[in-house]
Parts: structure tokens; sequence; C-alpha cells
């Protein structure tokens, strides 16, 4: 194979290796470029140069220089390619080509923060009109992060392998298909099936953004601005929320066909849920694979190719389009990635050699995450793996348990207005008005009319009904227990045996009665549960922009732990959350801060694995963090309403644990991106 080399940068000539040319290639006086004809190269004097102020090209040659000034040490053909590499991304600058990739990689982030609000957004409307048990809803809000669990381990992997560019648009093709199908459903199975699919296809994007948006940064702009991508989580949430509040209330928005196929304002929001996704997938049509993955794989020219693109798409931005890519050569290290066992044309069928490339690409990719625990990677594993765990058990965990407290308070303060009538007589009366949230012990009706009303939250308890007449009637919450129930009709209603319980019936009529499950046209979803969560995700932009100025000048190191560790301090507050306003302020306060640790984390994960197990990695680490969120709020919404003490403690103990660890980890600030 041949092997690509670079020009010497500076004095004496070409070194062993690889070098860099500083200076553009000598042209002949009638070879100018078309746009630098007649520019006055005076003009082009460095201004700082009077000051003695260096030149920000001499402040790099310097730093490349003191990278190659230790001759005693050895570098490997990675090592080599990294540092070249890097020498390559300076000169290509930061600029346009990456400003657009951050808003392209933005929007599939963007996507992911989406896809964790829709089913929370969806369930109150969703569970009426697709007949939901509590166990089905616990089973459709399980079933997101499981899924995404799923997708991080899978595409994480195979983009080391097949291609950052390729394995994200595949994940959110998939994840744009299912979730516009998961729209027009009309049964929980295929719900459920099209949302675990949509899922599992989002679940990539995380893993992916983030190493392919690593490899197009330079050393000194890299932990900035992966910080700056973790804003476009904080917009999804926000997008979600805004979103959810100004449709799914608006039942209007909808159509049915007869009553088989029904398609109510919750499934527009879950169209529109699916635009960030489609729009990112729009954009990277428009975008290249990352060079180093070519790199790593042996596709010199095709990397070559796009670095140039980058190169030249900067300059041109910055209206220097003379500045040419003096790059003629890439060292690319020798590889062994010709293990994709290829099968000629004529040799066996379509399938079987499909089969045997997969079969291939599953063994490379399992090896691949095998390597994870190699003895050079395995602490810095283990110490990553903690500290995804811990953040995300008490982050996620929170998350359900702060709007969960909030619907209890608001539960317990209902109860607390309930108006109870004990051993009352009602004879000949029409009842023309809606009950709610009442109980009614003892009570004898006589020849009474309960026409076109609502019954919400009622509890009727040994009472007798006789000669009455029950007539176009909506409950919410509403039971008949130990009732004696005689010669009384109940016409278009959705009073099922269900809400009858102990009940006796004598002479009763049940006449077109209301089947299946029925969306209330009064307003099922509070809208401080869209402010909770909208105020939450927006809490998140002062600790966001804090962590990413800041990002290079503290380190991630010292990020990460100091803000897991304040995050719980932060959590001993809830103790006193005895009210929905202070739960909301709290819920403000641990976004704020903790969005910190997790900038860091994801910047640290992407710069303590190489190119060819960096997705991987991020992969692994994340299908860990889903399962931390499973265990987290399953576990902390179990204790609303039984005890404030344990998930406070949980959290407490889960973010100092993490936080200890990862000031144990190395710093990354001046790392070459291996």
């Amino acid at each position: 194979m041949d092997l690509y080399f670079y020009r010497t940068y500076g004095k004496g000539g070409d070194q062993d290796g690889y070098g860099y040319q500083a200076d553009y290639p000598p042209q002949e006086e009638d070879a100018a470029s078309d746009v630098t004809e007649g520019h006055d190269e005076e003009d082009q004097m460095y201004e700082g140069e009077y000051q003695g102020i260096p030149h920000p090209d001499e402040v790099k040659a310097a730093q490349r220089a003191a990278r190659f000034s230790q001759p005693s040490q050895t570098l490997s053909e990675l090592e080599e390619l990294s540092e070249q590499y890097e020498d390559i991304m300076e000169d290509c600058g930061h600029g346009k080509f990456q400003w657009t990739l951050f808003v392209v990689l933005g929007l599939a982030l963007m996507a992911d923060g989406v896809e964790c609000f829709v089913v929370a957004f969806v369930l109150p409307s969703a569970e009426k009109d697709l007949c939901l048990s509590n166990a089905e809803k616990g089973m459709l809000g399980l079933m997101v992060f499981l899924s995404m669990m799923v997708g991080a381990f899978l595409w994480g992997g195979l983009a080391d392998k097949v291609g950052r560019r390729r394995c994200l648009v595949v994940a959110l093709a998939i994840n744009c298909i299912f979730a516009f199908l998961s729209s027009f459903a009309q049964g929980y199975g295929f719900f459920l099936f099209f949302r675990l699919l949509s899922g599992i296809g989002i679940g990539g994007t995380v893993p992916i953004v983030y190493s392919y948006f690593s490899e197009f940064l330079q050393m000194d702009k890299r932990g900035e601005h992966l910080s700056w991508l973790c804003m476009f989580w904080m917009i999804g949430g926000i997008y979600a929320s805004f979103t959810a509040w100004g449709i799914i209330p608006r039942y209007g928005w909808g159509f049915s066909m007869g009553t088989e196929f029904q398609f109510h304002s919750w499934r527009v929001f879950v169209l529109v849920a699916a635009l960030p996704a489609i729009a990112s997938l729009v954009g990277l049509t428009f975008m290249p694979e990352s060079p180093r993955f070519l790199l790593e794989n042996a596709k010199h020219d095709e990397a070559w190719m796009i670095l140039k693109q980058v190169h030249d798409t900067n300059w041109r931005a910055k209206g220097q389009p003379e500045k040419v890519f003096t790059v003629t050569h890439i060292k690319a290290p020798k590889t062994a990635e010709d293990e994709f066992i290829e099968i000629q044309s004529a040799t066996g069928t379509p399938v079987q050699r499909w089969a045997v490339r997969s079969l291939t690409l599953c063994k490379l990719v399992l090896r691949n995450v095998a390597s994870l625990l190699s003895a050079e990677l395995r602490f810095a594993t283990l110490f990553m793996a903690i500290i995804w765990f811990c953040m995300a058990f008490s982050y996620y965990g929170l998350s359900v348990w702060f709007p969960d407290m909030i619907k209890h308070l608001q539960y317990e303060e209902y109860v607390s207005k309930v108006k109870v009538f004990h051993k009352e007589r009602v004879v000949n009366f029409h009842f023309n008005f809606s009950l709610e949230n009442q109980i009614h012990k003892e009570g004898e009706y006589i020849q009474d009319e309960f026409i076109s009303i609502e019954m919400k939250s009622v509890k009727f308890e040994d009472s007798l009904f006789e000669n009455c007449r029950f007539e176009d009637i909506k409950s919410t919450d509403t039971v008949f227990e130990n009732c004696t129930i005689r010669s009384t009709v109940f016409r278009n209603t959705d009073l099922g045996e269900e809400k009858f319980i102990n009940c006796k019936m004598e002479n009763t009529s049940f006449e077109h009665n209301k089947t299946g499950c029925h969306l209330d046209t009064v307003e099922e979803n509070d809208d401080l549960i869209y402010l909770v969560s909208f105020l939450g995700s927006l809490a998140v932009l002062p600790g966001n922009i804090i962590s990413a100025l800041f990002m290079e000048k503290i380190g991630r190191v010292k990020i990460i732990g100091g803000s897991m560790l304040i995050s719980a301090g932060c959590t001993f507050f809830l103790f006193l959350s005895f009210s929905q306003s202070a739960i909301i302020a709290l819920q403000c306060l641990f976004c704020g801060v903790s969005v910190a640790a997790w900038n860091g984390i994801e910047v640290v994960t992407v710069e303590l694995y190489p190119a060819s197990k960096r997705a991987t990695a991020f992969g692994v680490l994340n299908a860990l963090c889903k399962l931390a969120a499973v265990l987290g709020s399953s576990i902390f919404a179990s204790f609303v309403g039984v005890s404030k003490a344990v998930p406070i403690l949980l959290s407490f103990a889960a973010l100092v644990c993490g936080g200890l660890v990862a000031l144990k980890l190395p710093d990354t600030r001046e790392k070459i991106l291996q």
C-alpha cells in the first residue's frame, strides 16, 4: 500500500515520516491567481508586527515545532496521522463549513431531545384514544428509552465500521418513517411497534453526532464548540414543550373517518415533532463523510478531497479565496480492515453474499466493543461508565420525579376540596349541571333525571337509585359502589360495568352505551405540565453558555466534577419542596447546574477514545445512560407520595459518586484527537 507524505514545515527540508509545508508552492509570476492580481503585498503586513505581537501563523508554527521537538519519542503510524490531521484542521480553519455542519448535526441532536418528550406529552390524550391501561402506558414510556438504548449501541458500533454520515442518514430516515406511521396507528400494538422502531433510529444520533462533529474541529476549538452543540438538546425540549402546549389541547385540529379512523390533535403533534429529524436528514445530503474516518479506512483520495472542500469553503467565506490548500500527501496507517469478506459476483447468490458481509460486520463491531476493555482503555471505560450511569440515574430520575410531585400536590389539593353529601334525599329533580369532586353517601334518588351532564371524580356509596334516567353522560373517575339501582335507564352513556362495584341491579337497562375509548372534549392535559418542561429546558441555557465559554479555560474534568458535586448539594433543597412553585424553581436550578456536567461528559467521551473506537464507545456509554434512565425514572416514580427522602438521598449519593470519579479522569484539553 502506498504511503502519502506531508511536506516539511520550516527549516531542514524533508523529515522522516511526514512534515508540513508552511508557505504556498512557488509560482511563476505569470501564473499568479486572478484574485491576487494587482494586489499590493505591503497591504498584507500584519498590523501587530510593530507591537511585537507574533502572527497567528507563527504561533501555530511554534506549536507544531514543539510537537516534533522530541526526536527520542517514537510515534506509531496512528499517532503520526493524528498529529498531521490536527495540523491540517488548523490550516483549514474554523468557519462556514463547521457552522453549517453545526446546524445540521444540531437539528439531529434536537430530534433526540424531542423524542424523550413525545410519549410523555401525548399519553394523557392517547390513553383515551387508544384505550390504554396503566400497564400499557407504563410499557409505552419504558419502550422509549429501551429502544433508544438499542439504537445507541447499534448505530454507535456501525458508525466506526460503515461511516458516520451514512449511519446517521439511515438512523434519521428510520426515525422519520416510523414516527410518521405512528401518528396514524389506530391501535396500541401498532403504535408501540412504530415508536419502538422510531426510538431505535433516533437512538443513534447522540453517539454519531458528537463523533462526527469532533473530527472537523481543531484542538483549541473542540471543547467549546462541542459544548455549543449540546445546546440543541435543550432547544429540542423547548420545541417539544412549546408545540405540545400549542397543539395537543386544540381538539379541533383533527379529523375522523367514521368510527374506525380517528386523527386527533395529539397525532398532529407527533408529526410536528418529527420535523427536526427531517430537516437534519435533508441537510446531511449536502454534507460529506468524516475525512478522519476515511483515513482510518485507507480512503486517502476521498479524505483529501473533503479536507480541500473544508479549507476552500472556510477561506472563501472569510474573503481570502487566494489561499491554497497546500497539503499534497496525507500519511495513512496500514489497516487491517480488509477483513470484510468479498465474494466474487459469480460466487453464491446475492443473499449469501449479503449474509457473509453482514456476519463479518457484526463480528467486527463486537470485536470493537470488546476492545473497550483492553489494557489501554480499561480504566477509561470503567470511569466513564460510572460517571454516565450516576449522572443519568439522578438526572432522569429527578426529571420524572419533579412533574410527578407536582401532579401529586395538585391531587392532594384537589382531594382536600372534595364535597361530601351524606344521606341526602332527592326526588323528581332534573340534574342539568355537571358534578365534580363529590362523594355521595347513603343517598336516595327517586325519579330523578341526569341528562347531558359531565361527572368528574364523583363517587356514590351505599346509595339508592329508583326510577331514574341517565342520558348523554360523560364521566371521568366516576364510580357507583355498593349501590342499589332499580327500574333505571342508562342511555348513551359511558358508564360501563366497570363503573359499578358490588352494585345490585333490579330491572335496569343500558341502551346505546358508548363502547371503547373516547377523547373528552375537555382539556385532559394540564398546562402546568407543559410549563414545567418548558422552564426546565429553558433553565439549561445559562449553564450551557457558561460551560461552553469555560470548557477550555477551566478544563473538562473540573467542570464535570464540580457540576456533579454542586448538583448533589442542590438536591438537599428538595426537602423544602412543599409547593408547586418551589418544585419548579428547584427543577430549574438542578437542570441549570447539571447541564455543565453533561457537556463535559460528552466532550471527554469524544476525546478519550481513538477514531476507530470513538462512536462505539460513545454508543455503549449512551446505551448505559438510557438503562440508568429507565432504572432512575422507575425507582423515583415509585416513591412519589410515599417518601421524599429516598429519591433525594439516592440522587445525592449517585451524583457524589460520579463527581468524585470524574476528578480522577485525565485532562484532555491539550490532547490531540486520536
